[in-house]
């Protein structure tokens, strides 16, 4: 198994509020983490890392060789529901960091089994010949689509699409959705922050995952997002079986 991982402030933003995390446990094992954090420059920022340091030290430690899915998913919950209570009480003891939140997208693979979990608006796809998002967004943009109020196109232009309805830290507890799928021979994992997603197109990412060696393509990622404005934080991580 094989990764590559980057994150960028982007050419508009002065801190990244972004960070990411991937683990190998053996050849055909590896636990991922992506997070974007909110709530002003410094917050936004002590959000993510508080997220991600508390979900892959806890995963990690509690992973063992053979685990169930069920055990896995148990694990994961544990870890995030962690997150979410130091996040929030950190937010709530000072005043600097109140209404601080993160996202985060996390995915397990074993051998040809992916779990992922996910709160708020970060991303999982599996790249092959398609370029497939198998999170669902904790937006506004997403409620108002699913509530016929508003269309894909008209999405990616919608003035408040940065509105997230589910996020670590803002309340005592939080929801994690999960999805499993099957990996096919060539299928790749995608996970992102919405600087990514915004920024480059499904085509171009789809291009760039496939005609690059696994080792460069999160800095190729990174690099056409940046060249398409860079308006935001940008994450990649892509993870090769």
């Amino acid at each position: 198994m094989l990764y590559s991982m980057k994150t960028d402030k982007g050419l508009m933003r002065d801190v990244n509020q972004d960070c990411c995390f991937v683990t190998l446990f053996d050849k055909d094992t590896c636990f991922a983490v992506v997070c974007d954090g909110m709530g002003g420059p410094n917050a936004g920022d002590v959000a993510s890392a508080i997220a991600l340091k508390n979900i892959s030290e806890r995963f990690v430690s509690g992973w063992r060789q053979g685990i169930s899915e069920i055990s896995v998913k148990n694990l994961m919950t544990t870890a995030i529901s962690a997150a979410n209570i130091c996040v929030y009480d950190e937010a709530h003891e000072n005043p600097n960091f109140y209404g601080m939140g993160t996202t985060a997208v996390a995915v397990y693979i074993s051998k040809n089994n992916a779990i992922i979990a996910n709160v708020g608006d970060s991303r999982c796809y599996t790249v092959n010949t398609v370029l497939k998002q198998l999170t669902k967004d904790h937006s506004l943009v997403q409620q108002m689509i699913d509530n016929g109020e508003l269309t894909e196109t008209d999405a990616r232009f919608y003035p408040y699409k940065n509105i997230i309805t589910r996020a670590i830290g803002i309340e005592e507890h939080i929801e994690i959705d999960f999805v499993e799928t099957k990996l096919e021979d060539n299928d790749k994992l995608l996970l992102c922050t919405d600087g990514l997603t915004n920024f480059v197109s499904e085509e171009e990412i789809l291009k760039i995952i496939n005609g690059t060696e696994i080792e460069t393509v999160a800095g190729l990622l990174i690099d056409k997002a940046n060249n398409n404005g860079g308006g935001d934080n940008i994450t990649a991580v892509v993870i090769s079986k």
